[in-house]
Parts: structure tokens; sequence; C-alpha cells
């Protein structure tokens, strides 16, 4: 985020899963499942009729902070999130089912994943933003290597050398050389688009390592404090720089959006301070923080190093992070790090929808992964494109489903009546017939007591799951009284 680098690394998992943890989850979610039913029950006894019970608060954990507990916080993740993928969708039916067993799935899905994007924030901070600067060194490679190599990396950014960033350096080229692979891997996809922004913009094209410490290039990463996508942009300062959040689209997580909106605002900072390693700073604890640490440090601070001993902690590890992943990134083949496999098609391109569309329309013509189009869009929330008549969104396909999209496009469209049903609006025209058309318009409803959802569902002629995501209810049995829901039809 531009406030805070708490990163949540939903994709972080990519390890196989095992059938005797899966065993134990399921069998944990459903003692969980069975808690949940007796306390409910247990207060409903001690209440009149039909009470409303308030939304269970979002599932929180603590961090670990020795590296043994981390490890294993970040095994758990990345199983976790294996095992979540096993759930079915609601969203990825043909006929979504009005029952509440998708609701159920999907309510469990929410929570494994939240889950395991908590723990392997924890594990990726821990490790390589929020190391401890005091603690011993110990790597064969000698100081004077380190120097020299950064100094060769001739930047508009001040790349200096110390022990500070030498425990970086070996956090990422050593210790912890797998969390980096993955980067590798993923920079094969988002580098490129980041380069090009960034060189559009006259920026120095290192800062395309500020994703990088943010997220890990992560465009799905949420924050517990709730800053979203590869540049971790707050809801505030999203809308400031002009990303488009609503109920189907956060442009947080585009990463062509956000990235235009994270250049203008390095470029404001550096015009402000004249210094990309304060501009850095302040896109980790904001100006305001950068602002006192100057005054407080006193006349003739220009740089991150001068005000270093005045800033959040949290911020002083910031640009010891960002130098040294510039380091490893440029030097990883001379300490054996191989870049994982590139997680999306590198060859991409993009076609303009000018009409409401459902993901799904696509991958079921195409015979496409609704996963690989979900990954190459993650700004649409719902898996929908809301296109309308003098509004049109991205789509990035894979390179050669380009040309079949435009072949097939009649196709695509002719399936919006299964896809979008609950989106199709019935018409009256002058001559008396009715004509159908799609509208992204929604409705309100406020919950009134003796209210469940099942009920609300069927008056409205939607499913359950689907209230769900759209109000982004956890729980499908607890529901507040005078709670206004969004329902789109």
């Amino acid at each position: 985020m531009i406030l805070c680098t708490l990163v949540a690394l939903q994709a972080a998992a990519q390890e196989p899963e095992n059938q005797s943890f899966w065993k134990r989850i399921t069998r944990k979610a459903a003692v969980k499942k069975a808690e949940r039913r007796k306390a409910a029950e247990q207060e409903a006894a001690l209440q009149m009729p039909e009470p409303a019970v308030e939304e269970e608060p979002a599932p929180t954990t603590g961090g670990g902070a020795e590296s043994e507990a981390i490890a294993r916080a970040a095994e758990e993740a990345d199983r976790i999130a294996s095992a979540a993928s096993l759930f079915a969708r609601e969203d990825s039916c043909a006929n979504p089912c009005s029952t509440d067993s998708h609701a159920v799935y999907d309510s469990l899905t929410y929570r494994m994943q939240t889950d395991a994007a908590i723990a392997a924030f924890e594990t990726f901070f821990s490790e390589l933003v929020d190391i401890d600067s005091t603690g011993t060194l110990a790597s064969a490679i000698p100081d004077s290597v380190y120097e020299a190599r950064l100094a060769q990396l001739i930047s508009p950014v001040w790349l200096p050398y110390n022990d500070i960033i030498k425990r970086y350096i070996i956090a990422y080229t050593d210790t912890r050389k797998q969390t980096f692979c993955r980067i590798l891997g993923r920079s094969q996809y988002y580098f490129p688009m980041i380069e090009e922004e960034l060189a559009r913009e006259g920026l120095p094209l290192e800062l395309r390592m500020v994703p990088v410490i943010e997220s890990a290039l992560t465009p799905t990463a949420v924050s517990r404090m709730g800053a979203t996508g590869l540049w971790q942009f707050m809801y505030g300062t999203g809308k400031l720089y002009g990303l488009e959040q609503t109920s189907f689209v956060d442009q947080r997580k585009d990463p062509v959006a956000s990235t235009r909106a994270a250049c203008r605002y390095l470029k404001n900072m550096y015009d402000i301070y004249k210094d990309w390693t304060l501009a850095i700073a302040s896109y980790n604890c904001g100006p305001g923080n950068v602002n006192k640490a100057l005054a407080r440090a006193g006349e003739g601070a220009r740089t991150f190093w001068d005000i270093y001993p005045y800033l959040p902690r949290e911020t002083r590890g910031y640009v010891p992070s960002f130098i040294a992943a510039t380091y490893a990134y440029a030097y990883h083949t001379q300490h054996g790090i191989e870049p994982a496999q590139a997680p999306l098609p590198l060859a991409t391109d993009t076609i303009m929808v000018g009409r409401l569309l459902h993901m799904e329309q696509v991958a079921s013509t195409l015979d496409l992964p609704m996963d690989v189009l979900r990954d190459l869009n993650p700004q649409y929330k719902l898996d929908i494109i809301p296109a309308v008549e003098g509004k049109q969104y991205a789509l990035v396909l894979p390179a050669p489903e380009i040309t079949r999209y435009i072949q097939m496009e009649d196709s695509i469209h002719a399936k919006d009546t299964v896809y979008l049903a609950q989106y199709l609006k019935r018409t009256a025209t002058p001559g008396g017939s009715l004509k159908s058309t799609f509208t992204a318009s929604s409705q309100t409803y406020k919950v009134k007591k003796g209210d469940q959802l099942g009920s609300i569902a069927k008056k409205f002629g939607v499913s359950v799951a689907q209230l769900m995501k759209w109000n982004g209810i956890k729980n499908p049995k607890a529901l507040q009284i005078g709670k206004v829901l969004e329902i789109y039809r």
C-alpha cells in the first residue's frame, strides 16, 4: 500500500497437497462449524424468538517472530491454499443454484484462503522486510564484493552499502532464496509492463522493485489494513489517484492501472523531496512521517540515511529491502538463484469489451481455464466485466486467443442469458412486446428482524452465495438487523 507494507500473498502457495493434510483440514473445519452452530443455539435460547446475530469478525492471526515458527506458518499457508482449491465455486457453475450448499463451501473457502493469505504475509514480511538489523552477519562473500557490485549498478536511486543493507542482501540471496526464486518467476510477466510505464513517465526503472517489497508481485494481495494490489494502495489513496473501485471492479488489482497510479504518486513525492530514497520511504509510511523525521533530524538532512533513526521501525527496513532486492535481481545468477516458472502466459494481448460479459462465457467458449482468466484480469471482483454503452473495459487474454475471441465473439455473447441471468431485465417496447436488456444496476434491501439470507435470496430470485459475495458476508447464518444488502438484478 501507499502508507503500509502489510501484504497478503494469497498466490504464494505452490507446493502439492497431500491427502492426510486435507483430511485434517476437513475435520478441523467440521469441528469449527459444529462449535459455531452450538454457540448460536445457546445464544438463541437466551433471546426472544427470531433474534438477530452480529456478523462474525474477520479472522486474524498473530505473526510469529522465530524463524521456525515462520517456516511452519508458511508451510501451513501453502497447504491451506492448495486444499482450498478443491472446493467448488458458485461462480464457476453454468446454472447457479439457489440452495445454501455453495454458500457454505464459498464461506469455508474464503476463510481458508484468508488464513493462508495472512500466514503468507507474515512469512514474507518477516523474512524479507522486517529483518533484525542488529543480528550477526554470516556470508562467505567479502563486503568488498557486495559493495563493488552495487557500485556497478549506475542508477538515479542511491544504492549505498552498509551492514544494514548486507543483512537484507543475505536474506534475499541466501537464507530465503526460494522466496526470491518465486518473485523472479512472477517478474517475467510483470516487469516488462511495469518498466514500460516507468519509462513512459521518465522514472528510474529500479522503481520496479517497489511492488516486489510491497506485494511480492501479487496483484491479488490484500493486507490486514485493506491495502490492495501489486502496489498496495489503500482505498482512499486509490480513489485520489483515479483507480476505479466499485462492486464489480477494483483497479487497485489491475496491474496496468495501479502501476500508472503508483508512477504518479512516486513522481509527486520526488518533486517534493528531490531524493529517491525519501520518495520510496514516503511510499511506505507517508509524507507526514517523512516530514516529521526530517524535522527531528535537523538542518542538513537530505536522504533516507540522514533520517533513518527517526523513521518508523517498519520504514527503516523498507529502503534497505529495496536496495537488496535490486541487488538480488541484478546478481541472482552469481548466487545460484534460478527463476521459478512464470505463473502466467508471457505473451498476452488486450481486447476492449463494450458489453456486459461474464468471464465464464469466454472460458467455456474458448476452452480456457477460469484461473488463467482471473489471473490475467484480477481487477474483476465477480468475474464480470461491467461494460455498458459508452464505457469499455479491457480483457487480457493469451495472445493466441485474441483472434479466436474475435472469430467467436457472437457465440460468446450468445451465452449471456445463462451466465448473466440475474442481470437480465425485461422492458416493454412501444409496440407492447418485451425486450430483454442487460444491466449492472443494483437495488438495496435493509435486513429486518426475522430475515434470513435464504428467504431474502428467494424473494429477489438470486442465490445465497451471490448475496454473500456481493455484500462481503462470511457466515450465511450471521445477519445483522439494519444491514443494507446490495442486490444485483
